[in-house]
């Protein structure tokens, strides 16, 4: 089909600042480094230009252009880089295939009958102003009428005055190039052909520009270079340093990578191949989706409205959902009250802590909320010092993998009739209800208790309380170390000394570092029909170990060595278990304690011990104390072989050596790091440190670990998350300021032995972050749908607020590109 195209100039208006500011500074910027600028010169506005071009352009007889002029001497790339293009096109299987046609004449712009033949056009350009203005309306109406670009390298210095090609470029540099330098490029988009088949973390020779204007989030990024792997020119972009970015752009599809900056790069077979998958879909050989990481396509919205005056009727002190494979959302609250309501912190009073732990439910397809119930928990002590506030509460939901036959659903909370105010200890526990739902209540009268275990709450803090079933029905229950965070100066929470009634409340060794304690741990058990629970094989004990005399281990444990892991997730594909906790108060390292709080997250493919107190990051010792001086330093913690000889531990001496964390971050930022001496005590100064993970941020710090996507590609939802988010990892911060919500990508060989993330991007403006947006991240998932669904706490601590909302982000962005009846050779992809 021939469909004429007209374009008018004030669609793609050239850049008329260097006209004012003289063209001179322009082009020297532009031009940093490349030769002669004489002819990047602004052109006067053309007339409108009517170009009549099949759409799209091209057919089954696939051909690509490869356009190398330049205003400059010509590229030193350019014939190595049109003898891979044509090798690429040779080469292959047969439905892959296409010829190749080399140019520098810029007229083939403006001849209708040679452009309509070409598929894609490559631009191997030099720098400089290398088409006048019916050219470039004759490029643009080639993109109107569904064309293909792919510009590789030098291409981003091309057309420096016209506003139209930066959009279709999607970036310009800073000025020249790095020298060559071997870098890490992190392949973050696993599916794109371009990408699909090449490293996680790609090792290559190039020359790496910096960008003036980051384009993540406007374009779709495909690739990042590591900029701690080399040496970048002057103005580096940071962490998030795009390499090569796809976008659907005024019609047609752009391919922009800024790798083939040697003609050495074009014999690579992996940039071949990153190549051949651009060309694959620039000439409609296949499709992608290049529209995935668009932040614009993407929709938040707040889908509870702010609680009525003295009532919690939307949502209660927001601490967690799940949500039930229609699609209802079961969200509960903590059991924080009202701004200005009075609590109870008298122990005297029968009364001390009691608030209500409430269950809502949010319905999408009438988009009401219901109150699905409530229980009288302990945990409304409201805030102040550590012996006045407590976290206690509902702390956590699950619902059955059989929920839609069975409607059961298992809460974890601290009752308030099983408190004892004579030893302030209480019970916590985890219930089994039924959900009626005629009735769309919970049936308090169907609770089986499945466990239940002590708690001191004489001090704050750390209850945990995230739960998630895996593939074979098995639980997981994370539970806090139910320890106070002064006493220790914020470092690790083994301080002996204080105790009430014989319970050291500062001291984690008695909890999370006690092999025969369930707080401080992530527990998994198999629920029974009957209300009961049986231990599956592979927890990190079977409660049976005949070690030191016997009866000193708990067969529910699975991980010890937790602080505070609020929120897990289990990816029911692999099995993998997802956690984060939230570390200690120390601003700073030290040399004489250790490290300083460390929010962490790991992904846990196998039962062990994640080292707190005694170790945390990658395996970063404390340092021991004991009585009758707990603040004299003893020796430094044996990562490897750790022993808790704590007063108050009545589990092993001898421990499960620990296995270092997937991420942790500091008020310095991300995975801190220290040279280590001979024994492996790392320095601990901050002059010595290094940070590992430059994309994350601390200060302020609650980490909340997020959810694994999983793409449904039999769901025809119109809102879920796209095919690229397919196996990332979500992590958050309570906090929104500079601390992290980023998905990241971990190395399934190392991942569980505490191997970094390989790449990671933001997600900040997707749940979006400041005010108006998502302030206080408290718990996402996805639906069945793919729509995510985010608890926003509210503001403030230990209370509901108005801000407390239930959010939903869907994806608006549409289907991968070509549409499917453009692609050519159907069937060969």
């Amino acid at each position: 089909m021939q469909r004429a195209r007209t374009v008018r100039p004030q669609h793609r208006l050239r850049n008329r600042l260097a006209l004012t500011l003289g063209v001179g500074a322009l082009t020297a910027s532009l031009f940093a480094g490349g030769g002669t600028s004489a002819a990047a010169q602004p052109h006067p506005e053309p007339d409108a230009t009517t170009l009549s071009l099949p759409s799209p352009p091209g057919g089954d007889d696939v051909r690509v252009l490869v356009f190398h002029a330049s205003a400059t001497e010509e590229s030193p790339t350019v014939d190595a880089g049109i003898a891979a293009i044509e090798s690429i096109g040779l080469s292959g299987p047969a439905a892959g295939r296409f010829s190749t046609d080399a140019t520098d004449d810029a007229s083939v712009f403006t001849d209708e009958r040679r452009l309509g033949h070409y598929n894609a056009v490559v631009f191997l350009t030099g720098g400089g102003d290398v088409l006048d203005p019916e050219q470039e309306l004759g490029l643009e109406a080639y993109m109107e009428a569904g064309g293909g670009f792919l510009g590789i390298h030098e291409a981003a210095r091309t057309e420096p005055y016209s506003d139209w090609f930066t959009g279709l470029i999607g970036a310009r540099p800073t000025g020249a190039p790095s020298t060559v330098q071997r870098a890490v490029v992190e392949v973050g988009d696993r599916r794109h052909p371009a990408a699909a088949a090449l490293p996680l973390e790609w090792r290559r020779l190039d020359r790496w520009f910096n960008w003036t204007d980051n384009p993540s989030g406007a374009v779709h990024t495909v690739a990042r270079v590591r900029e701690s792997s080399y040496t970048p020119a002057a103005g580096p972009n940071g962490w998030d340093h795009p390499v090569s970015w796809c976008r659907d752009y005024d019609g047609g599809r752009s391919f922009y990578t800024a790798m083939g900056g040697t003609p050495a790069a074009f014999a690579e077979t992996d940039f071949r191949e990153h190549l051949r998958g651009a060309l694959a879909w620039t000439t409609r050989l296949a499709r992608a989706d290049c529209k995935a990481t668009v932040d614009a396509h993407y929709t938040a919205t707040r889908v509870t409205k702010p609680n009525q005056p003295g009532r919690h009727d939307q949502i209660g002190e927001p601490h967690g959902l799940d949500i039930a494979p229609d699609g209802r959302v079961f969200y509960i609250g903590r059991g924080g009250g009202d701004p200005g309501r009075p609590v109870v912190t008298d122990w005297d009073d029968p009364d001390i802590g009691k608030g209500q732990g409430e269950i809502h439910v949010y319905d999408p397809r009438t988009r009401q909320v219901t109150l699905a119930g409530s229980l009288t928990v302990f945990g409304n002590k409201g805030g102040g010092g550590e012996l006045i506030k407590n976290e206690e509460g509902l702390l956590g939901i699950a619902l059955d993998p059989d929920f839609a036959a069975n409607g059961w659903v298992y809460l974890h909370y601290t009752p308030h009739s099983r408190i004892d105010r004579d030893t302030h200890m209480a019970e916590r526990r985890v219930s089994r209800l039924t959900f009626d739902p005629a009735a769309g209540r919970l049936d308090p009268a169907s609770e089986k208790v499945l466990l239940k275990w002590p708690v001191q709450i004489h001090s704050c803090c750390h209850a945990g309380g995230g739960m998630a079933f895996d593939s074979r029905g098995n639980l997981y229950i994370a539970t806090g170390d139910n320890n106070s965070s002064g006493f220790s100066g914020g470092y690790s929470g083994n301080n002996p000394e204080p105790a009430f009634k014989g319970v050291g409340f500062a001291d984690a060794r008695r909890t999370a570092g006690n092999t025969n304690n369930l707080n401080g741990k992530i527990l998994r058990i198999h629920p029974e029909d009957d209300g009961t629970y049986t231990l599956p094989p592979g927890n990190l004990f079977t409660g049976e170990e005949p070690d030191e005399g016997g009866g000193k281990t708990r067969g529910e444990i699975y991980v010890m060595g937790v602080r505070n892991p609020a929120r897990i997730f289990v990816d029911k594909t692999t099995d993998v278990l997802y956690a984060g906790w939230v570390g200690p108060d120390a601003g700073a390292p030290s040399t004489t304690w250790g490290p300083a709080k460390y929010d962490t997250f790991a992904a846990i493919t196998k039962a062990g011990n994640h080292g707190w107190p005694y170790c945390m990051g990658n395996n970063q010792p404390y340092r021991d104390r004991n009585l009758p001086d707990p603040g004299k330093p003893l020796g430094w913690y044996d990562c490897d072989a750790p022993r808790n000889e704590s007063p108050h531990n009545d589990g092993l001496v001898r421990l499960p050596p620990v296995t270092p964390n997937t991420v942790w971050y500091a008020p310095q930022g991300g995975a801190p790091d220290f040279p280590r001496d001979a024994d492996g005590v790392p320095s601990y100064r901050l002059q010595d440190q290094k940070l590992l993970l430059p994309w994350l941020k601390g200060g302020a710090q609650a980490a909340m670990n997020g959810p694994v996507y999983r793409y449904d590609a039999d769901s025809d939802s119109t809102v879920k998350w796209p095919a690229y988010w397919d196996g990332k990892w979500f992590v958050g911060d309570f906090y929104d300021g500079g601390q992290p919500r980023h998905a990241v990508l971990t190395d399934p060989r190392t991942a569980g032995e505490g191997g970094l993330p390989v790449h990671a991007e933001t997600l900040k403006r997707i749940v979006p972050v400041g005010e108006g947006g998502i302030r206080n991240l408290m718990d996402w998932k996805f639906a069945p749908d793919g729509s995510l669904y985010v608890l926003d706490y509210g503001r403030g601590f230990f209370t509901s607020h108005s801000a407390s909302a239930l959010w939903r982000i869907t994806y608006t962005g549409g289907g991968p590109t070509p549409p499917a009846d453009h692609v050519v050779r159907k069937g060969a992809r």
